[in-house]
């Protein structure tokens, strides 16, 4: 090629072309939460939603799935109820691990919501993608959009 060769530093690579970094799992989490950030981090970054400021709220939600799931084999252990005699008679009443298992799923949907972990919020951050002009055209023309 004659003359002059194109600036790279200019030249911006088509989304597939490079790999992005995936950042370790903090050091602070327990085992559990780092599985977790091991199979999901990578997703994340590739759809761009774990910048370096979301590393702690990652984390978190990490952890939350941890929780769950440590709640969820205490409950398979222990059961959903007890039994407990009162002045009324017999009654039931949840475990611990149930409200730790509710709390955790709460926690795991609030958080997941920030990085598009359920089809609603992936929709609502735009996961759809640029989309087919024409397609899109050609489907309100024809009443599907």
């Amino acid at each position: 090629m004659k003359g002059r060769k194109p600036n790279t530093g200019t030249v911006v690579p088509f989304k597939g072309d490079a790999k992005k970094h995936v950042p370790d799992a903090p050091e602070f989490l327990s085992d559990d939460a780092r599985h977790v950030w091991d199979e999901l981090a990578g997703q994340l970054v590739a759809k761009d939603r774990l910048e370096p400021h979301h590393i702690h709220m990652f984390a978190g939600y990490c952890e939350s799935v941890s929780n769950f799931i440590h709640a969820t084999h205490c409950l398979a252990m222990e059961g959903l109820y007890y039994e407990t005699q009162t002045r009324n008679g017999k009654q039931q009443k949840k475990t611990a691990p149930w409200g730790l298992q509710q709390e955790a799923l709460g926690q795991m949907q609030r958080l997941g919501a920030l990085f598009g972990m359920s089809p609603v919020d992936e929709k609502r951050l735009g996961a759809a993608g640029q989309g087919d002009l024409f397609e899109d055209v050609l489907g309100m023309l024809n009443g599907k959009g």
